[in-house]
């Protein structure tokens, strides 16, 4: 019989990365905003186009480079109409783009914020004792793996690192202290509840059924 629950997390991010850049006006570094609009500008059959940054204080602006010089014959189609149509998912997917932020600046502010919708995969034939996690993380995001966890779960962030000392916990990420990382899509965390006096509680948390008081 089969004991464990297993969920699949979709984990949003909110808020874009906001690049601190010189402000011509403020006259120092602030951080810059996404505007949700792009700007196309044709030099023969070669294309230049950015992405529009307003300062947060005084709403003077930045063009953030997504290409220049380009041939029209190089570009995706799909791209080349969602720059043309200020396409709103598309600007979403390149603001989140962090390490094309960095090539413009080594300051950047990112936010933890997030939305996490659940999916049940299989539940337990029996009583829970075991929970699986499966991330999925479609943009880039800073929110660390015990954070997370102790958000989504309702377990302080010491009891988790004390479940991954006892071999209680583990995160399939490949990757050392993992529970100290930024997630990342395809993560998976296993997690024995075996031994768990709240079993019920977490196995609800997980599967977004629990009810605050």
């Amino acid at each position: 019989m089969s004991h464990t629950l297993t969920v699949l997390w979709t984990i949003e991010p909110q808020t874009p990365p906001r690049p601190w850049l010189a402000c011509s006006r403020c006259r120092g570094a602030r951080p810059f905003e996404c505007s949700g609009k792009t700007r196309l500008n044709a030099n023969g059959r070669r294309l230049d186009a950015w992405l529009i940054y307003r300062c947060a204080d005084c709403d003077d602006t930045w063009n953030r480079p997504i290409f220049e010089r380009q041939p029209v014959r190089d570009i995706a189609p799909e791209t080349l109409d969602a720059l043309q149509n200020n396409d709103s998912d598309w600007i979403r997917q390149v603001s989140f783009d962090v390490e094309g932020l960095r090539r413009n600046t080594d300051r950047i502010e990112e936010f933890a914020e997030c939305r996490v919708t659940r999916r049940v995969i299989a539940h337990p034939l029996e009583v829970c004792i075991q929970l699986e996690i499966a991330l999925a993380v479609p943009l880039p995001i800073s929110m660390r793996a015990d954070r997370l966890l102790s958000a989504e779960l309702g377990l302080s962030r010491s009891h988790l690192v004390r479940l991954a000392e006892a071999g209680r916990i583990k995160l399939l990420a490949g990757a050392r202290k993992a529970l100290q990382r930024p997630i990342r899509d395809g993560m998976r965390v296993v997690l024995d509840l075996s031994e768990a006096r709240d079993q019920g509680a977490i196995a609800d948390r997980a599967r977004g059924l629990f009810q605050p008081a």
